[in-house]
């Protein structure tokens, strides 16, 4: 256990590591290694999603918004298949 957070801690070397050098308590710490892993762990298909209702409010065109998602796709923590644009474009809209 670090800090107030109870039970065992996924990732407690992070999340020590991490207190250590930012001036972060432990709490505030496993909080931010949560956080990441939650953003990254979400499914490809929620991601695009996600992505697509971004890019769309910043104004961008179709074309531009799922190049776009192609190009973040494989940054993702597991990265997902290699979807192509049609293969977007589905998952958005059915």
């Amino acid at each position: 256990m670090i800090g107030d957070v109870p039970g065992p801690l996924p990732y407690g070397d992070l999340v020590d590591h991490l207190a250590r050098t930012c001036s972060l308590g432990p709490a505030e710490a496993a909080r931010v290694v949560a956080d990441v892993l939650g953003y990254f762990s979400e499914p490809p298909d929620a991601f695009v999603r996600r992505r697509h209702r971004e890019l769309q409010a910043r104004g961008l065109t179709n074309d531009l918004a799922f190049a776009q998602i192609a190009a973040e796709m494989p940054q993702r923590r597991y990265a997902p298949p290699a979807f192509s644009l049609r293969q977007l474009r589905r998952i958005v809209y059915g």
